[in-house]
């Protein structure tokens, strides 16, 4: 009986010797780079009430897309030259060329998302380009402007306002009319 009850012993001893080291914690999921959250239509351009300039790019617009543009991109469908929401800068120095829509200039840069947040209130960019470097937008959205420019097809009232930084150059305050596009 004691060659059993020390048997067991040096068992209990060997086991908790052996024993593997609690699992360290998983850590936390990384905060997605691109989400939205918006009860209503948003989409359309996003244009500048006055010109904001950095160099010779002047500030064009803010794109903001659908539902199912957000939805693609969040889920891994992403295009080279379209996202649902992108910034796009114009080069004042070339030339103007004809489009379908009428005169504009022959170079620009559009701006594709590195993240994004777009609620009912707020819009939120981060992107990069060749030509303009690293670009970071921050607007706050009026719900009641956007709605009354809504109605009126593109009233020149602001509907956000915000802060535009791009490269090295200093932010700068813009304010943002709504167009809904050709």
């Amino acid at each position: 009986m004691r060659n059993l009850i020390g048997l067991a012993a040096s068992l209990l001893i060997l086991a908790s010797c052996d024993r593997p080291e609690a699992p360290a914690e998983a850590p936390a999921p990384a905060a997605t780079a691109f989400s939205h959250s918006m009860s209503s239509d948003l989409s359309g351009y996003y244009m500048p009430a006055s010109e904001v300039r950095i160099g010779k790019w002047s500030f064009d617009h803010v794109f903001v897309g659908q539902a199912p543009e957000f939805q693609a991109w969040e889920g891994g469908t992403r295009s080279a030259t379209f996202g649902p929401v992108m910034l796009q800068f114009d080069d004042v120095t070339s030339p103007m060329v004809q489009t379908e829509i009428g005169e504009a200039r022959s170079i620009t840069a559009r701006v594709l998302p590195t993240a994004y947040s777009v609620t009912d209130t707020r819009i939120t960019f981060e992107g990069r380009s060749a030509e303009l470097g690293a670009v970071r937008f921050e607007g706050d959205l009026d719900p009641g402007a956007l709605a009354s420019s809504r109605r009126n097809l593109g009233d020149e009232g602001v509907v956000v306002t915000g802060r535009l930084t791009v490269g090295d150059a200093a932010a700068q305050s813009v304010q943002l009319r709504w167009w809904a596009g050709d």
